[in-house]
């Protein structure tokens, strides 16, 4: 691996602020492995400056970097004889683009699927003959096609449908493949299918059927032994997420009901015997192995914090990647090693989270406060709101919420309605007053942060990116006297420009979330724009934007501006050559010292 991502001389090193080293220090992902050949493995570093593929051979303990673009590569996948490093190109973050491979040892990259448009990735899983691929696209004309691509053939249509659907997983032995599909319309609830290569239908699980609840369903993975037709799935019976095994062939569904409090997810362990279970409850994560002979579950032990990832190897050992808020990522083992330590820079820590919860107008919330060691209140306050909206803030290590806190200020991480990680029900409240519910919960924790006496309530920031940017831009003109200012970055602004603009698949979440497209239902798009609020915004406004975002595009984001314009609101905006964020250290780093700048100038000083 080359040695850093920056060629500063020791010196600079001392000099150079918290902050910016934990973006600099070199970092990794979990390291995925080929399923017939265990020594290779495929991971992620920002070691260059910029994010992108390395492989790395075990057995020798040689790495190298295997991609090497301007704007970065996160998205590959090993084959499973390891022969191969799949990855995807797009153009300068903009999501569409075709899947090209390398060689493990090194060499020209080339065409991974010929035949196969550029288009929006929609899944991709890799047979072990080394010869075969079930390729999912997205495109605004086609809507979803799934192919199977065989070297040296044409690619095989096996699928098409105008609505989101995906690839779930190729069978051990290649002749089954489970896919994830919305046919019914709700994008955030799928059902699933299996076919045979030629895409013939073996079965189908569908737990969205009509007169019943809109419950999920997604592949996990089949079982890793030939010809063994068991396919692990997550449902959401029983009001969260939770593994079953179902048998293709028979039908049979084995359900694990684990005593697990919270969302649950799994895979197999390479023999087949056990499944490697991750438990994830209130921002916390931990990990369980799970027998299926004798349905014993045993705990293995992590220490606090989150796990992001964790994979079991051949030998019984797993291996996970983990982190704290207080504490940066490493990718452990349970023999007790670091599996990768890159050289160079390590990351400061940062300061441990406190829990909050609120009484809110929907139940409970769930907050994250980090401040300064030994500050007290009341403090200039963040809220720094996440994106998905299906995602969570956790007891995990991010660089940006430490930014802040080294420059003085409390953050605070709310979990609002819409949030994972709180069951099925806290997740799906988030439908058609799409922006004004999750805002609410977020004015509830505001409440609480200045009647507590930690925020004071003429310094309160609302920032956040993509969803989270949606949400600074909305609650800046729905609650104008309740922030100080707001920090967008990549945001939704005009919602209607932005549904017609963005990928196919994102038009079919919002379909879902808002209960049909904007001339169906143009109230409540309305209602949920931040265009519709802006001559309400009285707070400064800075807008970050990537000029290739196909999932928050540049359009619907100028729309907005030139109505702050003509209003002559204070504002700053941003533009750069990327995608929906950037895979370059160095701008990302640029990109919060604007946004630390930006506060600085416009906050009030301490009365």
């Amino acid at each position: 691996m080359t040695e850093s991502n920056e060629s500063v001389s020791p010196e600079q090193n001392e000099s150079m602020p918290d902050w910016e080293k934990r973006f600099r220090a070199p970092r990794v992902s979990l390291p995925d492995w080929a399923e017939d050949a265990p020594d290779r493995s495929l991971f992620v570093s920002n070691a260059t400056g910029t994010y992108e593929l390395y492989a790395w051979d075990r057995a020798k303990d040689e790495q190298r970097q295997v991609t090497n673009r301007p704007n970065g590569t996160t998205d590959g996948v090993l084959s499973p004889d390891g022969a191969w490093i799949w990855w995807f190109d797009d153009k300068d973050g903009d999501e569409f683009g075709v899947w090209r491979r390398q060689p493990f040892e090194g060499g020209e990259d080339e065409l991974a699927a010929p035949g196969l448009d550029a288009s929006y990735p929609a899944g991709l899983a890799l047979g072990r003959d080394g010869r075969t691929a079930v390729v999912g696209r997205s495109t605004d004309e086609d809507g979803t096609t799934i192919y199977v691509a065989r070297t040296g053939e044409a690619p095989v249509e096996i699928y098409r449908h105008r609505e989101s659907a995906g690839v779930g997983d190729l069978s051990h032995d290649g002749t089954l493949i489970a896919l994830e599909h919305t046919e019914h319309g709700d994008a955030m609830h799928s059902a699933l299918r299996v076919v045979r290569p030629d895409g013939t239908a073996v079965a189908e699980l569908d737990d969205t059927k009509e007169g019943t609840e809109e419950l999920g369903l997604e592949v996990l993975g089949f079982a890793p032994v030939d010809g063994d037709p068991r396919l692990l799935i997550g449902h959401q019976r029983r009001g969260r997420w939770e593994p079953l095994v179902w048998d293709v062939s028979t039908g049979e569904e084995t359900d694990l009901a684990l005593d697990l409090p919270g969302d649950v997810s799994a895979e197999w362990y390479p023999d087949g015997t056990g499944l490697l279970i991750a438990h994830s409850f209130e921002a916390r994560s931990e990990l369980f192995r799970y027998d299926l002979t004798t349905r014993e579950l045993v705990r293995i032990p992590t220490p606090p914090g989150s796990v992001s990832g964790a994979t079991a190897r051949p030998d019984g050992s797993v291996e996970y990647l983990w982190s704290s808020a207080a504490e940066p990522s490493t990718v452990r083992s349970t023999t007790g090693q670091v599996v990768l330590d890159p050289p160079g820079m390590k990351s400061p820590g940062s300061v441990p989270v406190e829990d909050i919860w609120v009484e809110g107008p929907g139940g409970r919330i769930h907050a994250l406060v980090q401040k300064p060691k030994g500050a007290s209140g009341p403090l200039p306050t963040v809220f720094d709101i996440h994106g998905g909206p299906t995602w969570h803030d956790s007891d995990a290590f991010a660089a940006g919420p430490a930014a802040w806190v080294d420059h003085g200020y409390a953050v605070v991480r709310v979990n609002y309605r819409g949030s994972t990680g709180y069951g099925r029900a806290w997740t799906d409240a988030l439908k058609h007053r799409v922006g004004l519910i999750e805002l609410e919960d977020i004015a509830a924790v505001r409440e609480w942060a200045v009647s507590s006496g930690l925020a004071d309530p003429a310094r309160l920031i609302l920032t956040g990116g993509s969803w989270g940017g949606y949400l600074t831009l909305l609650g800046l003109g729905t609650q104008p006297h309740s922030w100080t200012l707001g920090i967008a970055a990549v945001p939704v602004a005009d919602y209607v420009t932005a549904y017609h603009d963005e990928m196919e698949a994102l038009k079919a979440m919002d379909r879902t979330l808002l209960g049909g497209t904007p001339e169906e239902v143009p109230e409540r798009f309305e209602a949920s724009s931040p265009l519709t609020y802006v001559d309400e915004v009285r707070a400064p406004v800075y807008i970050s934007a990537g000029v290739n975002d196909p999932r928050c595009p540049i359009r619907q984001i100028d729309n907005y501006v030139k109505r702050l314009e003509t209003r002559s609101a204070p504002h700053e905006v941003y533009r750069y050559d990327a995608g929906h964020g950037s895979l370059v250290v160095d701008e990302r780093i640029k990109q919060v010292r604007l946004e630390l700048d930006f506060a600085a100038r416009h906050l009030p000083t301490t009365n």
